[in-house]
């Protein structure tokens, strides 16, 4: 059975209080997943642990975060390569996009995770020996 980790209720409310408002790049991405669009489960501004997740689908364990500019400077990218090993090592993928990405190629986003929703899940049904 999965281990589930008990989110903090402080986190669990600020990850309501992201919901509204989404930036632009999220509300786009979001327009796509929500609803089953994509024929699986997403979940937007999800609490793990104690980070908050843009988008969550849980039957692949895949994480899809969006990243604006300040995610170019380098005291950022070194914590989002931190908060990235740290969320691997509990066996979920995380993918990213940036703003630019999503507003400039969305069908492209969409294809990325569709892939690598149903990589992760065909994965999770027939592991590798």
């Amino acid at each position: 059975m999965e281990k589930r980790l008990r989110i903090h209720p402080t986190i669990r409310q600020f990850a309501r209080e992201l919901r509204q408002p989404q930036t632009p790049a999220e509300a786009t991405l979001w327009q796509h997943l929500r609803n089953r669009n994509l024929q699986y489960k997403f979940r937007r501004q999800h609490p793990i642990d104690f980070f908050i997740i843009d988008f969550y689908c849980a039957e692949a364990k895949l994480l899809i975060e969006i990243d604006g500019a300040s995610h170019l400077e380098k005291e950022q990218q070194e914590y989002d390569q931190a908060r990235t090993e740290y969320l691997e090592a509990l066996e979920y993928k995380v993918i990213r996009f940036t703003n630019d990405d999503v507003r400039h190629n969305i069908h492209a986003v969409v294809t990325a995770i569709l892939e690598e929703v149903e990589s992760r899940i065909n994965e999770r049904k027939h592991p590798s020996s």
